[in-house]
């Protein structure tokens, strides 16, 4: 079987033609993908992509689909991940609702979180935004809720941050910012295959090209505009499965939707269609 991964990060597996918009490993093809996809009609079984949609605006998400059907086999499988617009309402309104019966600590703070994932990667006009500093701070009185809605890019962040910020502070510093600036640095180096706007960081400098730059969200979908958008592309048989189910043969033997038996984005839905 042939198999297509695309915008696939630092997530890739060598059974899979692996392409990004640079090339985050050995054997990932650097290729920007609002060009088209490089390859010939029906060349593939599978074509497989995580968080790449949101990232394009609606009319660019339309296109890509179109490629992604173009180069499918007869029969191929589409399988896509991406945030979950329906999933990240209900948590904003059950959030809403406990803060509105017991403004306590705990609830306002998942409060602030769920409005920060809903909104912060759609509005930000610097990277990281309002998530980078909301993961940085010493003590996040939410932790555990907010592992549970991130998952493994969260923990590892985290655990990051524990490693290095506690053997920073015991040394004198003339700079009072140090930590905030260890922070910063951590977000960037763990990020930085993930969001394409950090191999650029330095330039980034005008809000209109960080605007342009990849890290945001600019659209999003739900388990019912999606499988609209895959039917209306000539997909059939669209289903919604779980991080760990797929009509892909040995899905879970390339670990790219879990790690270690976890999510690797919790806050994703996944659904599938047939060419």
């Amino acid at each position: 079987m042939k198999l297509l991964n695309l915008g696939c990060g630092q997530h890739y597996h060598p059974d899979w033609h692996n392409l990004d918009f640079v090339s985050t490993g050995p054997g990932v093809v650097a290729h920007n993908l609002l060009e088209g996809i490089p390859f010939e009609d029906a060349a593939f079984d599978v074509v497989y992509h995580s968080h790449v949609m949101e990232h394009f605006n609606k009319k660019d998400g339309q296109k890509f689909i179109n490629e992604c059907y173009r180069v499918l086999k007869p029969g191929g499988i589409i399988r896509i991940a991406v945030p979950d617009l329906e999933q990240l309402a209900k948590e904003y309104l059950a959030n809403l609702e406990k803060a509105l019966q017991e403004n306590s600590p705990l609830n306002a703070a998942n409060y602030d979180w769920s409005v920060i994932e809903l909104l912060d990667q759609m509005v930000r006009d610097s990277s990281g935004g309002e998530m980078a500093a909301y993961w940085s701070q010493d003590q996040i009185i939410n932790e555990d809720y907010v592992a549970k809605r991130m998952g493994w890019e969260f923990t590892r962040f985290r655990n990051a941050l524990s490693a290095v910020i506690p053997e920073a502070d015991a040394k004198p510093s003339k700079k009072p910012s140090y930590s905030r600036r260890i922070r910063s640095k951590i977000f960037r180096t763990v990020f930085k295959n993930e969001l394409r706007t950090l191999a650029e960081q330095k330039i980034l400098l005008e809000l209109g090209r960080f605007r342009k730059s990849g890290e945001i969200h600019a659209w999003m979908y739900d388990r019912y505009s999606l499988a609209n958008l895959l039917e209306h592309t000539g997909f059939k048989k669209t289903i919604v499965q779980d991080a760990f189910t797929s009509q892909i043969s040995n899905w879970s033997h390339f670990g790219l939707d879990a790690i270690d038996g976890s999510i690797r984005k919790p806050d994703s839905f996944f659904i599938e269609a047939q060419k």
